[in-house]
């Protein structure tokens, strides 16, 4: 009897034995299988933005030559001042162009004078001949000095009038309103037209000119979807500038042209943005970057974690069964590093995997 008791004993420490392990093993399998994110797919509003490194200049920079030789006897202007169109600048030694100028008036009399002989003589020269006192080679020698006498007074006004325009020039005006530049001359210097550095330059901030530079897949995704380039340079909404400093300009610019011709060496194009400077806070030279918006509406948006790139293809998961299906998606050029516009390849109501999507094989079991 005891010995019954003792093998009984031992079949039931067997049992609770495998009974035990069978338990351990399937708690195992149950801790092995993980569960996964999932949603469901639907359509949204998004806005992603693309920022590109740009350079700022002036509506137009112009550098400021004198275009007659002299010293520079005064200063009109100082460095960052605000100036109008035809505003004088700098004013060079007038003595030598204000003494030619008097002598081309000189010369200018003295040929009209000159020009009243020769015409009085002419006029003689065609009684004689009439009355057949003198010969027709005399009449045309008369008339020959009187063309000569009048070309000699166009001549001599013309010459007026270069002289005119130097003593003008010992003027330097403003070709355009703007802001004065760096001043390298002061009164004193002797300046001409091949000085090696302007006088200085006039910048016209009203307006700045912001230019960054865009790819051709870029280029070729924008026409694609306006239509066409004039279509647009006209829909395309209205762009922000993070200055260097990282705030952001407070007012947008709008995008004005953009070039035809692709840089070779960098297979880009260059953009220009227009951006109003009433505050001045724009300076020509500086930089920053242009924050252009890409609104997406009805669209359906997937986060980055939910999708696997291999090269140039996107693909996801499905939910299908519960099991991981995948599928190829197209996706939008512009993302803003998280998520990912969806152009073709998913409908909603559909399930995906939403984060891990990389560590699924197909038809894995998805809780």
């Amino acid at each position: 009897m005891a010995k019954v008791n003792e093998r009984w004993i031992q079949l039931m420490g067997i049992i609770s034995c495998v009974l035990c392990f069978t338990s351990c093993k399937k708690t195992q399998e149950v801790q092995m299988q993980p569960n996964y994110s999932i949603m469901k797919v639907a359509t949204a509003d998004k806005e992603l933005t693309t920022s590109y490194s740009a350079t700022i200049q002036g509506r137009q920079d112009i550098s400021i030559y004198p275009q007659v030789s002299g010293t520079i006897v005064k200063l009109c202007v100082t460095e960052g001042l605000k100036v109008r169109k035809g505003q004088v600048l700098f004013i060079i030694d007038q003595v030598p162009y204000r003494a030619a100028l008097n002598t081309a008036l000189a010369n200018v009399e003295a040929a009209k004078a000159g020009l009243a002989t020769a015409e009085l003589s002419y006029n003689s020269s065609k009684e004689l001949y009439n009355q057949k006192v003198i010969s027709a080679h005399s009449l045309q020698t008369s008339e020959n000095s009187y063309l000569t006498a009048k070309a000699q007074l166009a001549q001599a006004e013309a010459q007026a009038v270069n002289a005119k325009n130097n003593l003008s020039y010992t003027e330097v005006k403003s070709p355009s309103d703007g802001v004065v530049g760096m001043l390298p001359y002061r009164v004193g210097a002797l300046v001409s037209p091949s000085i090696p550095q302007p006088l200085t330059t006039v910048s016209d901030n009203s307006e700045m000119y912001v230019y960054f530079s865009m790819t051709e897949n870029q280029l070729l995704s924008l026409t694609r979807e306006h239509g066409s380039m004039d279509s647009a340079l006209v829909n395309m909404p209205e762009v922000q500038l993070e200055l260097n400093d990282g705030s952001m300009y407070g007012v947008k610019g709008k995008i004005e042209s953009i070039s035809g011709v692709i840089d070779r060496q960098t297979g880009t194009v260059g953009v220009r943005v227009v951006f109003p400077n009433e505050s001045r806070l724009l300076h020509s030279g500086a930089s920053g970057n242009v924050v252009v918006p890409s609104t997406y509406k009805d669209c359906i948006v997937v986060p980055q974690g939910a999708t696997v790139r291999v090269q140039d293809k996107v693909m996801v998961y499905k939910v299908v069964d519960g099991k991981a299906v995948s599928s190829l998606i197209k996706v939008a050029n512009t993302n803003d590093g998280r998520e990912y516009i969806v152009l073709d390849g998913l409908k909603v109501g559909e399930e995906i995997v939403a984060e891990g999507a990389g560590l699924i094989r197909e038809g894995t079991q998805v809780k």
